[in-house]
């Protein structure tokens, strides 16, 4: 599976941005779809992650009620709703594929990651 995460940017504090992911090499309609965050200095922490079954999601704290995680397995695809950004949403954003998994899987559980794409909140 390759994954390509696309939609970062530079924006302001309050602002809104949508990540999106796109899968190729395997239909992911099956599969849990997470999305994680680094920021300079800091360990990759998760974000929000939605199960192939339900479509149920889980997030972080930090996150909950600002970012919606959503998916098309029509389209191979994974989002990202982020609304009323802050300076601390600042970091790279992976998507992430976890082929044996569940919403309660850890980190180090997913088996394929995308490159990443910058998110940067001014405030």
């Amino acid at each position: 599976v390759q994954l390509q995460a696309s939609g970062g940017g530079l924006v302001q504090t309050g602002w809104s941005l949508r990540l999106s992911c796109a899968a190729s090499g395997r239909t992911f309609s099956r599969y849990t779809l997470g999305w994680f965050r680094q920021a300079p200095g800091k360990e990759r922490e998760f974000v929000a992650v939605i199960s192939w079954s339900d479509d149920s999601t889980y997030y972080s704290d930090s996150v909950k009620g600002r970012f919606t995680i959503s998916r098309d397995d029509a389209k191979n695809m994974v989002y990202l709703q982020m609304n009323s950004l802050k300076p601390e949403d600042t970091a790279v954003y992976y998507c992430a594929v976890d082929l044996y998994g569940s919403i309660w899987s850890s980190l180090h559980d997913y088996d394929f990651w995308g490159q990443g794409t910058q998110v940067t909140v001014s405030s």
